[in-house]
């Protein structure tokens, strides 16, 4: 779905990376268009993501292929917004899917709690409508360095905690953890499965195992052909219901 950055840039700067992105580098899979995840669609809700390089997104037609809820990428450490952000998130709504924000971490550049709340102050904050679900933190692979961005496990589970932490301070609501088990079982330590929901991308037609300490998955992202597509672990009453808190 992304342009693949191969250096790192100067410090102090972001580029674009995308969810799932260096998952798919360092994980393979993802490019299957016709990959069916092994669910049940009477008990699940079909959505996508999206971020800049799908630019003014035709949200009409995505409703027309079943999608009820959608992602978008709103920002990247403390400097990166996504130019398309209005016309995404507005459009995802207008058209009449359930819509969130997500945020592209990067540890090694600042606090958590400096990302969160740059994230709420440009798109990523929640508010009940009933069609707004918690943002999303995008923790994977780093696309410019060390794959733990230079980070024990304790480390990284204390800027997880302080993003997390501010952000519920900001809007009352725990944000969705988008992660895949492999890299969270190498980077991180803590255990966040009582407070944050679960995103869990896996290329495949089943999810797998899931990270440390999750007993159930919230959100599946299991392909990124065309896009990235994802299923609700749950009936769309249940989506209502995360949105709604």
């Amino acid at each position: 779905m992304s342009t693949q950055v191969t250096e790192e840039p100067p410090s102090g700067t972001e580029t674009n990376a995308t969810m799932g992105s260096q998952i798919r580098i360092h994980e393979g899979g993802g490019d299957d268009p016709l990959l069916t995840p092994d669910i049940d669609p009477l008990a699940t809700v079909a959505g996508m993501d999206v971020a800049s390089y799908q630019g003014n997104v035709n949200w009409k037609s995505w409703w027309d292929q079943g999608m009820r809820f959608a992602y978008v990428k709103a920002t990247e450490g403390t400097s990166y917004k996504n130019p398309y952000f209005a016309q995404q998130y507005n459009g995802s709504y207008n058209v009449g899917m359930i819509r969130g924000a997500y945020h592209f971490a990067l540890p090694d550049r600042s606090s958590g709690a400096a990302q969160a709340n740059y994230f709420v102050d440009n798109g990523g904050g929640w508010s009940k409508d009933g069609k707004t679900v918690p943002g999303a933190l995008d923790m994977e692979y780093n696309p410019y360095g060390a794959t733990c961005y230079g980070k024990s496990k304790s480390g990284m589970t204390a800027w997880i905690k302080d993003f997390s932490d501010t952000y519920h301070s900001r809007t009352g609501r725990w944000p969705v953890i988008y992660t895949s088990t492999s890299w969270w079982n190498h980077c991180v330590g803590g255990d966040f499965s009582s407070t944050n929901p679960l995103w869990v991308a896996r290329y495949a037609s089943n999810v797998g195992q899931l990270p440390y300490k999750w007993g159930i998955w919230t959100i599946w992202q299991y392909t990124s052909s065309p896009l990235d597509k994802n299923t609700f672990n749950g009936a769309y009453d249940r989506l209502q219901a995360l949105a709604n808190g």
